[in-house]
């Protein structure tokens, strides 16, 4: 999955005027009739939810839109250039990158045909027709075409997930989202199996949410550590957390603390977002029998919490309830902000379902 791309893109350069005189026959002295050069074409970039991955930019990296074209004699104007528009996926910020490294951010891409200009056209130069005078009544003088902007620009693509999937490697993440949605990530016993985001779609009776596996975090991960900020940032857009803790930790009550402080020392606090614990491997001997103790270390957490086997799917089915209820909790009172102005409701990608929906008695789709 390509999640961030750096492009090149550049306006078109707009047409020069040019510098003409009438011709015909019996006006020996014909005006000025120089012809304005067309404007540049602009760059844009809009929102495509058939586009999932910024993967169109791994080799292609510059841009750039139609030039307008010259002026002509008896007064005609150049034709405009051709507008770009660059599709990206739904979830795709745009920051602006100066000289200096520095980022300014141009436009948060959230729904469907959403489009932000990145790069303006060149406007066409006047012909000689504009710099006539009573006291220059022939100019020879003309305007050339200006160049169209250039910037680079940082794409930056960020998951719109219901509930994102967060816990140290190996705890079970990729498993549980095999079983509860009909995503088939890869899945081995070994660290960072999952080196990218996974979604899937969670379907219970008439109701649906969209499941995002995020990738192991470590500690310090919030610096960079491990696959750290590069998925940190995945899971800002989430409405609830299911922190998958390992139950053949040492300590569970440690890795619910670690999670939290990734989560808070983040650039975007993420603490605040609703947040269920979820205890996995108690198909195992060992750690069904540690139950009691478990209850007894997560009841001062002040989070729900529950116990569940990713492999045989026990437990699942009740967490994925009371996730969905977390879900339409948020719903209703999480404002989503775009471009620094709060609105309401909340922007999710939904995947389609590999299986059809089936429609109710008044025939409108589930869900």
């Amino acid at each position: 999955m390509i999640d961030r791309a750096k492009i090149y893109v550049k306006g078109g350069d707009g047409g020069n005027g040019i510098i003409s005189f009438r011709r015909e026959k019996f006006v020996p002295f014909g005006g000025p009739d120089g012809g304005d050069g067309g404007d540049g074409g602009s760059v844009y970039v809009e929102g495509n939810a058939s586009v999932t991955t910024l993967r169109q930019f791994r080799y292609k990296k510059h841009f750039r839109a139609g030039r307008g074209t010259h002026g002509k004699g008896k007064n005609m104007h150049g034709r405009n250039g051709e507008d770009l528009v660059i599709s990206v996926p739904l979830g795709t910020v745009v920051y602006n990158e100066e000289m200096d490294g520095s980022r300014e951010v141009v436009a948060d891409i959230v729904e469907k045909d959403q489009r932000a200009l990145v790069a303006v056209g060149g406007k066409g130069g006047y012909g000689n027709t504009h710099f006539a005078s009573p006291t220059n009544q022939a100019p020879r003088t003309s305007e050339q075409g200006r160049p169209g902007e250039e910037v680079t620009i940082l794409l930056d693509l960020k998951l719109i997930a219901d509930v994102g999937i967060i816990g140290y490697p190996n705890a079970g993440k990729s498993t549980l989202v095999s079983t509860v949605s009909r995503a088939r990530p890869k899945i081995a016993d070994y660290p960072f199996t999952t080196l990218e985001p996974v979604l899937g779609v969670v379907e219970l009776g008439y109701k649906s949410f969209v499941i995002a596996d995020i990738p192991g975090i470590i500690e310090g991960a919030h610096t960079g550590a491990g696959l750290g900020i590069d998925f940190l940032r995945h899971i800002e857009r989430t409405k609830v957390l299911i922190q998958l803790i390992d139950g053949t930790s040492e300590s569970i009550i440690d890795d619910v603390r670690n999670i939290a402080a990734e989560l808070g020392s983040y650039e975007v606090d993420l603490t605040d977002r609703p947040r269920m614990l979820a205890v996995n491997k108690i198909d195992i001997p060992e750690v069904r029998s540690r139950l009691p103790e478990f209850r007894e270390e997560l009841k001062d957490v002040g989070l729900p919490f529950d116990f569940i086997s990713a492999v045989t799917g026990e437990g699942t089915e009740g967490l994925m309830k009371k996730t969905l209820e977390l879900v339409l909790q948020s719903e209703e009172r999480r404002p989503v902000i775009t471009m620094g102005k709060e609105e309401t409701g909340f922007k999710v990608f939904r995947p389609r379902p590999l299986s059809p929906r089936k429609t109710g008695r008044d025939g409108e789709k589930n869900g």
